[in-house]
């Protein structure tokens, strides 16, 4: 599955052959039959994996007495998840014909399945007087859509000096806690304290899940 996500992200949907696909993993092209069913079943197992992993991310996250600072924790494991695996992350939103296979709408509902911890910390975050009262569920959706629109955009190389993805990055977080209800202040402490979390609680694990490398938090 990685050598297929890497051959789509490098070369795009041309290089979604069986024969690339097993000569790049040193295999026959048997095993694309045998365990996917064909190249449809390996890139619905591509794009269901991402979502795996993405999940991995997401239960590292403990719930804390700052909602807030959960929240943007959460924020910090979904850009490390799209920057450790790029190639599974653009086969996951991509959204267009990849070796003759379009994702499904049953392929889009999988992945919400993974909103469920963003929506819970929303729900906190409203209960706790830092948030103010709202559908969590639409909450979640924005904290998504901004997150996935800056990695995005980080991913294609968009964000430079002096407006980088760290500056982008660290700004957003505070801005989307404002955004919902949160104050400046409040919000930039614990969008602070999220970072030293990253460093000191998430990033020892998260380099040891596929043998990715944490970025610098």
């Amino acid at each position: 599955m990685d050598v297929a996500a890497r051959l789509l992200a490098q070369d795009g949907p041309q290089a979604m052959t069986v024969r690339r696909i097993a000569s790049e993993a040193g295999s026959s092209t048997m095993p694309v039959y045998t365990y996917f069913g064909g190249m449809s079943g390996l890139v619905r197992a591509i794009v269901h994996e991402g979502f795996a992993r993405m999940q991995q991310y997401f239960s590292l996250v403990g719930t804390s007495d700052d909602p807030v600072c959960d929240m943007a924790l959460l924020g910090r494991a979904y850009r490390h998840n799209a920057l450790a695996n790029p190639h599974l992350y653009a086969a996951m939103f991509g959204g267009s014909a990849l070796a003759g296979f379009e994702l499904s709408e049953e392929d889009r509902q999988y992945g919400r399945y993974t909103l469920v911890d963003v929506v819970g910390c929303a729900a906190r975050c409203v209960a706790a007087g830092r948030f103010r009262a709202a559908d969590e569920e639409l909450v979640a959706h924005q904290m998504w859509s901004a997150m996935h629109g800056l990695v995005t955009l980080e991913l294609g190389g968009y964000l430079i000096p002096p407006y980088d993805a760290e500056v982008c990055f660290e700004n957003q977080l505070i801005s989307l806690m404002v955004g919902a209800g949160d104050t400046i202040a409040a919000a930039g402490g614990s969008v602070e304290a999220s970072k030293r979390r990253m460093a000191y609680e998430l990033a020892p694990h998260l380099a040891d899940q596929h043998g990715a490398a944490s970025p610098a938090p």
